[in-house]
């Protein structure tokens, strides 16, 4: 991972996916002057998707969610450079994926400090023909084999001790080949210890019922014993 750093900014990138300028590439003006937006998404802010020499990218500014994000949208209280949230993120994809685990490449982030306070932006691969959960549970129900595989990814990135703060069936994928992805790390980390693991697997299956109720979403309790199975390392029933 490369480095740029700055009194008051500091850019990292890796350079085997990232070909434009690095002080370039979290301006969505310069991508649109490329003609390289490809889509884009909607959450507490705009994600947007552009299309690099070497994949398409998602590129996310960071915002603060809940009443307090109303009050202040994107700054947050500046410690050092390590410690901001897009180098955070940045350098927990690199452990995953060096891991096994299926996260998207870590491509590029920034940090940019005024004063006591930084805003921060992060650049990484977006996947391929890939969907989340809800949006494929919607239109059909998945077999048993999918969800011990979801249950076999999540095991990998518990055995690297990472907790996924927001364990949630929209931030797993499945591509056009059924592979398992996880995505949105932003203040996650690596803990210590298992007994917080079963409270993330907890998190998610909420996430599964609330879908039910919201969606109608096709998920049986069936699928999470499946998911369990794969995630015990239990063969396939």
């Amino acid at each position: 991972m490369q480095k740029i750093s700055h009194e008051q900014q500091m850019i990292w990138f890796d350079d085997n996916y990232l070909t434009v300028d690095p002080h370039c590439c979290f301006d969505i003006d310069f991508w649109r002057q490329q003609n390289a937006i490809v889509g884009s998404a909607q959450g507490r802010g705009t994600t947007w998707f552009v299309a690099g020499d070497k994949m398409e990218m998602a590129l996310r500014h960071y915002r603060r969610g809940g009443l307090f994000g109303k009050l202040v949208s994107d700054s947050y209280w500046f410690t050092s450079w390590d410690q901001t949230r897009s180098y955070a993120e940045l350098m927990l994809l690199k452990v995953l994926r060096e891991g096994g685990v299926n996260v998207p490449r870590p491509v590029a982030a920034k940090a940019e400090k005024k004063g006591c306070v930084y805003r921060a932006d992060i650049l990484v691969e977006k996947i391929p023909h890939s969907r989340d959960l809800v949006a494929l549970l919607i239109e059909s129900s998945l077999p048993s084999s999918v969800w011990h595989q979801i249950g076999i990814m999540i095991r990998k990135m518990h055995d690297l001790q990472v907790c996924h703060t927001d364990l949630n069936a929209h931030n797993i994928l499945l591509d056009m080949d059924q592979q398992v992805w996880l995505i949105d790390f932003d203040k996650c980390y690596q803990q210590s210890g298992d007994s917080w693991k079963k409270d993330n697997l907890a998190r998610l299956e909420r996430s599964f019922i609330k879908e039910v109720k919201k969606r109608n979403i096709q998920w049986q309790p069936q699928d999470w014993q499946a998911l369990c199975d794969g995630y015990r390392g239990d063969s396939e029933r």
